[in-house]
């Protein structure tokens, strides 16, 4: 039976911190330009809470697709380790 190995593909430190800097930045950046903008107060409180929604939308929706990523990734070593399996076992010399 042969054995393989999966390359676990894993994002660098310098990745991650550009990542979390700008999500920072950009984070800091909307907040700001809300707060100075020239509107009224339910104006920027409709604002902050449709920005508030939009994170949390799109942290879901990575989550969701990382999630469905990995089941994918798991039925595929699931399928793959029953045919090692099949064909293991398999004689090719066996009488019918």
């Amino acid at each position: 039976m042969s054995e393989t190995t999966s390359v676990k593909q894993q994002s660098t430190a310098a990745f991650y911190g550009q990542a979390v800097a700008s999500f920072g930045i950009a984070m800091g950046s909307v907040t700001l330009g809300i707060f100075f903008l020239d509107a009224d107060v339910w104006v920027r409180a409709f604002l902050a809470i449709g920005v508030l929604y939009l994170v949390t939308s799109a942290f879901t929706l990575a989550k969701v697709v990382r999630d469905r990523q990995e089941a994918g990734q798991i039925v595929s070593r699931v399928d793959q380790a029953r045919l090692e399996k099949i064909l293991a076992e398999h004689d090719p010399f066996q009488k019918l």
